[in-house]
């Protein structure tokens, strides 16, 4: 069976079409309906129907789809431990980041490319729920994730540990030190980061534990388009200290969220089991840069490069 076939199909029911496949892969779509049609010929059947711009699997997709996971998963792994036979010289690691935590991984990655720069390193974009989905399925090595609570499912090493304030324009904060009841906001507009953020749910929970349904006003993926919308008074957000940190203080302020606080840990994640040396290696050098865990908006510190 050809493994790019099965690695196309795979992508083709993540993206839930052939055309946001195609782009995830970076390939024409053609040429994933080519290997598909290749696999479902070679297994003698159909795997997938079309409905509309998605896709539906067939009871035979369904086995192949989950047995397929497995499948590349090993393949991933084999590859690794081959390139692994003569140490770490050269291999592959991919690795999950926050878009509001990749100043947490800055240091990280100068000192990991200093002492592997054989290994090519994968870094892979997005919200906190999406890269702990990413780490079960296997497509992610390591990952950088925001915890509140104990996650069985994975191992974890704490970076640092964050709380969370109510972001408003400059001209609604008189006092930045008075705190505010999650119930005082609920006549008030909000921004949230899209769904795949970890943030986004827990807003959403925490406002309902309060008595009130947000009135959202708008969801992105950047933490600093947020930052420009309060500062236009367009709505509130619920922020993290250390992105927080990163806007214009003559046009944001915050407070402290009480009733109750938001606390949440920033964490280096993997999954229990096998790890290989280029991940181990890439824990060993988070360690080595965070020995202890950081409080609040503290910078993270400069990594020291061996000449």
């Amino acid at each position: 069976m050809d493994l790019r076939a099965l690695r196309y199909f795979v992508e083709v029911v993540r993206a839930n079409g052939f055309t946001r496949a195609a782009e995830h892969l970076h390939v024409t779509q053609p040429t994933i309906s080519k290997m598909v049609k290749q696999l479902e010929d070679e297994l003698g059947g159909p795997l997938l129907l079309r409905e509309g711009r998605g896709v539906q699997l067939t009871d035979a997709g369904q086995v192949v789809y989950e047995r397929g996971l497995q499948v590349l998963t090993q393949a991933q792994l084999l590859r690794q431990e081959v390139a692994e036979v003569d140490g770490i010289a050269r291999g592959e690691l991919s690795v999950g980041i926050m878009p509001t935590a990749g100043h947490y991984m800055a240091p990280v990655i100068a000192l990991f490319q200093q002492r592997y720069p054989g290994v090519t390193l994968n870094v892979q974009e997005s919200g906190a729920r999406a890269q702990r989905q990413l780490m079960l399925e296997g497509k992610l090595d390591m990952a950088l994730g925001l915890f509140n609570a104990p996650d069985e499912a994975l191992h974890t090493y704490t970076i640092a540990h964050q709380l969370t304030r109510v972001v408003m324009a400059r001209h609604r904060v008189v006092d930045e030190n008075a705190p505010v009841r999650w119930q005082e906001l609920a006549d008030l507009p909000f921004l949230l980061y899209t769904s795949d953020f970890a943030l986004h749910e827990a807003v959403l929970q925490h406002c309902a534990e309060a008595g009130f349904t947000p009135r959202v006003q708008l969801q992105t993926r950047y933490w600093d388009f947020i930052g420009h919308l309060v500062a236009a008074d367009i709505g509130v957000a619920v922020m993290f200290e250390h992105v927080i940190a990163k806007y214009d203080a003559q046009r944001v302020a915050s407070r402290p969220l009480i009733g109750p606080q938001m606390g949440w840990d920033v964490v280096l994640m993997w999954r229990p089991g096998y790890r290989s040396r280029a991940a181990q290696a890439w824990l060993d050098c988070v360690r080595e840069v965070y020995p202890q865990p950081l409080y609040g908006a503290t910078p993270p510190p400069t990594a020291s490069i061996e000449k």
